[in-house]
């Protein structure tokens, strides 16, 4: 299979799923496509919304002793959580993360599902994952994480795309070489950028996934829905689940 890397899915945490999940519904014009009782073993309840082919997840811990509820203590719940990203091969990549003195935290092994998850504090500002499906390598695809039929739930009438993602730092170029390393993609300037989506690497306080763009249909509507679900919102963005929403053309 030749190499390739996707960006799947964009992990959030917050304190509590509501009203985090229903404002990103409402706001944004998604829909949820499932609910993962697996991850309860981690003292978590998640939600996961498509965006159309990446899959947004808000992660809540229902119990004390959780590495998302350190991860907001640690952040003051600002900052997303996980950059998840579908390849060809996670253990080799895991591998070669590895090499780079960044450890492997977690390996999850549902046939046929596997992912590779790489420790946050060597990864710097989120968790790092690597996953594959087997025989589903079609963009539109079986995705075990997000539901048997994920693919129904995808909308496309308000939000069209989720097009980037900003990752702050106080060495942005330092973070943007850091992460290019990792998931093997050479740095243009302050972005890697992969076949669906750029991250881009900014002056920042701290090491944070500080923002997400979304393409929408009409900007003026998103805004007025954020702002009736009583969020601030400033330009063209808005604070929901720890990170800027930023709409984009």
């Amino acid at each position: 299979m030749a190499p390739y890397l996707r960006l799947r899915q964009i992990c959030l945490v917050a304190p509590q799923l509501a009203p985090v999940i229903s404002d990103i519904a409402a706001i944004m014009g998604l829909a949820v496509c499932y609910r993962d009782g697996n991850v309860a073993k981690y003292g978590l309840e998640n939600a996961l919304l498509p965006v159309d082919t990446i899959l947004l997840e808000v992660v809540a811990p229902f119990k004390d002793g959780t590495t998302a509820g350190r991860f907001i203590e640690k952040t003051g719940g600002r900052g997303g959580y996980m950059a998840i990203f579908c390849c060809n091969d996670p253990d080799e990549r895991g591998r070669n993360a590895n090499a780079l003195g960044v450890r492997t935290a977690n390996v999850i092994d549902h046939a046929p599902y596997h992912g590779v998850q790489l420790h946050p504090r060597d990864c710097r500002a989120a968790f790092i994952e690597l996953n594959h499906t087997d025989g589903s390598d079609d963009i539109l695809g079986a995705y075990p994480p997000a539901g048997p039929d994920w693919q129904k739930f995808i909308r496309k009438d308000v939000t069209l795309a989720l097009t980037g993602v900003e990752m702050q730092s106080p060495d942005p170029a330092g973070l943007a070489e850091h992460w290019g390393k990792i998931i093997g993609v050479a740095p243009e300037g302050a972005e890697l950028k992969l076949p669906n989506a750029t991250f881009r690497f900014v002056k920042g306080a701290s090491e944070i996934m500080s923002a997400l763009e979304f393409r929408v249909a009409d900007r003026a509507s998103v805004l007025h829905a954020a702002k009736a679900r009583g969020l601030a919102v400033a330009g063209n963005e808005f604070l929901l689940g720890g990170v800027t929403f930023r709409l984009v053309a």
